[in-house]
C-alpha cells in the first residue's frame, strides 16, 4: 500500500526522468502512437467499469424489486 502512494507522489523531476528514459526506449517516433494505444486502454477500462457499476446498481435494484413484491404477496395473504 505505501509503494502505490509513494509512485503517486512523484515530483516534476521524477516524471522528467520517467520521461527521458520512455524516450529513450521508444523513440520519438514511437511516443505519439504509445500514448494514442494508452489514451485508447484507459477509455476502454473507463467504459468497463462502469458498464460494470451499472450492471451492479441494476442488480440491486432487481432484488429490491422482488423483496418489495414478496413482502407485497405476504401482507395480502
Amino acid at each position: 500500500m505505501n509503494s502505490t502512494l509513494a509512485f503517486m507522489n512523484l515530483g516534476g523531476q521524477e516524471m522528467i526522468i520517467i520521461f527521458l528514459i520512455v524516450l529513450l526506449l521508444f523513440g520519438a517516433k514511437k511516443l505519439p502512437e504509445l500514448a494514442r494505444g494508452v489514451g485508447k486502454s484507459m477509455g476502454e477500462f473507463k467504459k468497463a467499469r462502469e458498464d460494470f457499476e451499472k450492471e451492479i446498481t441494476r442488480a440491486e435494484d432487481d432484488v429490491r424489486i422482488k423483496e418489495a413484491a414478496g413482502k407485497e404477496a405476504h401482507d395480502k395473504a
